[in-house]
């Protein structure tokens, strides 16, 4: 399927502000990105690097005044989410060296510290996929979806304890209960077709079976539609942006996301 997927975020500067973006995505295995544009008002340098996790970024010095970045990019992705019941759990020694970082506590996945409720959750399952999918449900099942929560960022443990939280919590947990089994997790950032109200979204990628596989918390079941922005440990690593200086509240984000047909030219 292809979807035209767009970002917009207006900030008002009293002072030069360096910043860092995280709104292009980038091709790999899961998306082609057909088409991208990349506007910025008013005209300044920005230069692109790659961090360690293969996130595109753009870095900027945003001039005193009114700033607006516009970011619109038309993108195919697979109609249907890869699926694999069964697939098996792959032992620590056997993991690719690029997995590895993402076996261990981070700031707001404490792995370390859900090693016996992750124990209980899966209890019966297949090592593997399945354990994943039994978090993945679990979590759904015990926390509350409130786009509304308290949006300041807690860990997965905190999360747990509250009961409720917005995507970004959902994907935290699902991560520590997987690092927690030694199951391979990665944050996700990114674009989600049909969610309601429209924003960016969370989820959260686990490696098992030789792959990396999607599971989204706040869904009984994971749907398809969704542009990755960006991958990290958890959500501190893939901030949409990055503002240096006195802190500024954006003015404006407004997030877009809608099918379109046919291959684009």
């Amino acid at each position: 399927m292809w979807l035209r997927v767009g970002c917009t975020l207006e900030m008002d500067f009293q002072v030069e502000s360096p910043m860092l973006l995280l709104m292009r995505p980038r091709s790999d295995a899961h998306q082609w990105v057909a088409q991208d544009r990349y506007t910025v008002s008013p005209g300044m340098p920005i230069i692109e690097y790659t961090d360690m996790y293969g996130n595109l970024w753009q870095r900027l010095t945003a001039p005193p005044g009114h700033f607006q970045v516009r970011v619109q990019s038309e993108v195919q992705v697979p109609a249907r989410l890869d699926r694999a019941p069964g697939a098996p759990f792959v032992l620590v020694q056997d993991l690719p060296d690029h997995t590895l970082m993402y076996l261990t506590p981070s700031r707001y996945c404490d792995s370390d510290r859900l090693g016996q409720q992750a124990a209980q959750i899966v209890r019966g399952k297949i090592p593997g996929f399945d354990q994943v999918e039994a978090i993945a449900r679990w979590t759904h099942q015990h926390m509350t979806y409130l786009t509304d929560s308290d949006p300041t960022p807690i860990s997965a443990r905190e999360a747990i304890d509250r009961g409720n939280g917005v995507c970004r919590d959902f994907a935290h947990v699902g991560v520590a209960l997987c690092r927690s089994l030694s199951i391979p997790a990665r944050y996700v950032v990114g674009y989600r077709y049909r969610l309601v109200p429209m924003d960016l979204h969370a989820w959260f990628e686990a490696y098992v079976g030789g792959q990396w596989f999607t599971f989204d918390p706040t869904q009984s079941e994971p749907e398809a539609g969704r542009v990755r922005l960006g991958y990290g440990r958890d959500a501190s690593d893939v901030p949409v942006f990055n503002q240096f200086g006195p802190l500024v509240i954006p003015s404006r984000m407004d997030v877009s996301v809608e099918e379109i047909d046919g291959l684009i030219h």
